[in-house]
């Protein structure tokens, strides 16, 4: 399923560019006035849910911020439950992780180890607002996959496909972003 040309036109109208942020030479995709933006955020999530209505999802999993606007507005959507993926520390129960490389070292993501118990072999997507070169989503979707469900694809609102991000997470899952950024 593929966005219309009206959708992609009012997501695409509704997105930012910051320049320089977080550091000279970057320019930022900015989500927060599309959130802001009634039409365009309802059209993102109505089109999610036309996407992933017949899935048979069990869970909607997002990362650490800005997936869980979308993946809990979502999982509302699908009736379904949501499993938030954190930074190293974040979560109050017992976790697993999974470490991943950063562009000078490291970093580290946790999930709930009971996150999908109540459902074995759960089909989980994971969901995040963009994705770059693709380490966090990589680690999300193993870390899916270690809990004992399965990370049935990914999603992303926004793809910036120069990094291949996209191309390296679809070793581990199928992979479809809205927009895409070359």
């Amino acid at each position: 399923m593929t966005l219309s040309s009206l959708e992609r036109k009012i997501i695409e109208g509704s997105l930012r560019d910051v320049k320089d942020f977080p550091k000279p030479g970057i320019i930022f995709k900015d989500i927060t006035t599309l959130l802001n933006n009634a039409e365009a955020f309802g059209v993102t999530m109505n089109h999610l849910y036309q996407k992933y209505k017949e899935y048979n999802l069990d869970y909607i999993a997002g990362i650490d911020a800005r997936g869980f606007i979308f993946g809990a507005a979502l999982a509302q959507m699908l009736g379904i439950g949501f499993v938030p993926i954190r930074k190293k520390g974040k979560l109050p129960y017992t976790t697993i992780s999974e470490k991943y490389s950063l562009e000078y070292g490291f970093d580290e993501i946790e999930i709930h180890i009971d996150a999908f118990s109540a459902k074995p072999n759960a089909r989980v997507l994971l969901i995040d607002d963009l994705i770059a070169t693709g380490g966090t989503a990589n680690a999300a979707a193993r870390l899916i996959n270690q809990a004992g469900a399965s990370c049935v694809e990914a999603c992303f609102i926004i793809a910036l496909t120069f990094l291949d991000g996209q191309k390296n997470l679809q070793s581990v899952t199928p992979v479809y972003s809205l927009i895409e950024v070359a």
